[in-house]
């Protein structure tokens, strides 16, 4: 079928879909960009703690004191801050949800966009994560920490 225009309608240009299918792209990029607080996505859903189950993670002679242990197969980050005070806090970034990367002195660091949580408090450190990592109860038994 062959498409008349009329005075009315302009017709399509090369131009104007090249200016549509980069004002897609810039969409597309913003979403996959944006997200405050909370930003629920694929990541999110894959680096959420597995159940809400006690877990056990390890030895709690793992964990330093004064230091932090990243459990990443549990997704969770211990720390003890004296002897025998343990504080376990989900190791999924509050920002867009990556799993924690690194223990670096005092602080767990999120490799996707460099936010920073103190360990023995699970408050955020550097953003642009704004809300603190939620906390998870830990207990130590027959020198083993579980979690949950």
């Amino acid at each position: 079928m062959r498409r008349v225009t009329t005075s009315e309608e302009t017709p399509t240009t090369r131009r104007t879909v090249l200016c549509g299918a980069a004002l897609a792209a810039l969409g597309l990029t913003a979403a996959a960009c944006g997200g405050g607080g909370g930003g629920g996505g694929s990541d999110e859903e894959s680096a959420a703690p597995a159940s809400d189950k006690p877990v056990e993670l390890g030895d709690a002679e793992a964990v330093p004191v004064g230091g932090a242990k990243l459990f990443a197969e549990q997704k969770m980050v211990v720390s003890q801050p004296e002897k025998g005070d343990f504080k376990a806090f989900s190791a999924v970034c509050t920002h867009q949800g990556a799993l924690l990367g690194e223990i670096d002195g005092d602080v767990a660091v999120c490799p996707r966009h460099g936010s920073r949580f103190q360990v023995d408090t699970g408050k955020v450190a550097k953003g642009p994560a704004a809300k603190a990592l939620p906390s998870v109860p830990v207990k130590v038994k027959k020198g083993k920490l579980i979690a949950g």
